[in-house]
């Protein structure tokens, strides 16, 4: 539950971040910190498929 919830959360901050950069009038700082919170949803989102499918080398 959580996992779809940060992947929405995902696409919704990568369609502002498009969307941000798209109107030609974007805040770089605002950009920058959209972009950076976008990132850190992904590092959490890995690290949850990484505990639901650990990689077992046998």
């Amino acid at each position: 539950m959580e996992l779809a919830q940060l992947r929405q959360e995902h696409r919704d901050l990568d369609a502002a971040v498009q969307a941000l950069s798209a109107s030609g009038s974007a805040d770089a700082l605002q950009l920058q910190r959209l972009k950076k919170k976008k990132l850190q949803i992904k590092d959490r989102i890995t690290a949850l498929e990484d505990q639901l499918h650990p990689d077992i080398i046998a």
